[in-house]
């Protein structure tokens, strides 16, 4: 039996995160396989989005241009990819953005959720510019024309340069952040494409296999596939509240069911706040009635360094045996 309830503070242990808590914790790391807690970079993340959209709006241009003016299916269908990863940039930049902004009475966590639904949408648009592709190779397969090698591989490798300068500013964020993952794998899989395409028009320019331009499309295709297999799953995971990637919620229990005086642990909940931030709600069976505020802030800041966990909210139960938490018998 629970002998404290949200309406009794003293007995719960809140981490609340105002400016000045988040100021305290930027950039610092939260152990092994953990996901780093990272706000004000943010701004900065900002300006390498606004980079790469500008890059690859440029590039999109070039190649469909060109692609029309060459009848090339690969650089047509790089370029259709460049402007799902255009689109995909954008919805990630508006999710970094809406991620900064202050909880409020409606959304008491804050935006950061939203970065999880971009990364969702990443994924859908890299679908759609994959099946979009494939039609068109089939097209081109049953009615193969003539294809200018020289301009594809030109035109392949100025995209080549600019989605792997684009790839290397997202590298580092990708590591932390699914929300940018999704944005580094649009463009590292924009570079590896164009490299195929430069040498798919260099092999037409010296053996007239026309065919060959189709045919790499569809390689294309492929690769982008197996890029968005693993964002789109990882994606589809937060948004239904499973435990994130490299939280260990065993260690968690196990660290929980050590404390002194704590008789039990139950109702454990792990979640996404974000693609950056993890929240946790546990209750912890302790007989000899709440350990006192400074305890329970040590627990606390131990699951913010160890395991990742943003938002706890840890409740007290103190209990003779006789009744039960109302949530444990569930």
């Amino acid at each position: 039996m629970s002998m404290s309830t949200h309406t009794h503070p003293e007995h719960d242990y809140h981490d609340h995160h105002d400016h000045h808590d988040h100021a305290a914790h930027e950039g610092h790391s939260h152990g092994p396989g953990g996901h780093h807690h990272h706000h004000a970079p943010q701004a900065g993340q900002g300006r390498t989005f606004a980079l790469a959209v500008g890059l690859n709006v440029i590039i999109v241009v070039v190649q469909a241009v060109y692609g029309l003016l060459a009848h090339s299916t690969a650089l047509l269908a790089d370029a259709g990819h460049n402007l799902s990863d255009v689109l995909g940039l954008l919805l990630a930049w508006a999710a970094v953005w809406l991620g900064t902004r202050r909880p409020n009475a409606r959304y008491t966590f804050g935006l950061g959720s939203s970065s999880i639904l971009a990364s969702l949408a990443n994924a859908a648009l890299l679908l759609l510019a994959c099946g979009a592709i494939i039609l068109e190779a089939i097209q081109r397969l049953l009615n193969p024309a003539p294809v200018a090698g020289l301009d594809v591989f030109i035109v392949a490798m100025v995209g080549l340069v600019v989605n792997g300068f684009s790839a290397w500013i997202f590298m580092r964020g990708s590591k932390e952040d699914l929300n940018v993952r999704g944005a580094f794998i649009h463009m590292a899989a924009d570079a590896a494409i164009s490299a195929a395409v430069a040498v798919s028009g260099l092999a037409i320019l010296y053996t007239g296999w026309n065919w060959l331009d189709p045919v790499m499309s569809i390689i294309v295709v492929a690769v982008i596939l197996y890029g968005t297999w693993g964002l789109g799953r990882d994606a589809m995971r937060l948004a239904l509240a499973a435990v994130p990637p490299g939280v260990d919620t065993s260690r968690i229990q196990g660290y929980l069911s050590g404390l002194p005086g704590v008789r039990g642990v139950h109702d454990l909940h792990v979640w996404a706040l974000s693609t950056t931030e993890n929240a946790l709600t546990v209750h912890l069976v302790m007989p000899q009635g709440h350990p006192g505020d400074a305890f329970m802030q040590g627990v606390v800041a131990t699951l913010r360094r160890d395991h990742a966990m943003h938002h706890a909210t840890v409740q007290v139960d103190v209990t003779d045996g006789a009744c039960e938490c109302v949530l444990q018998q569930r």
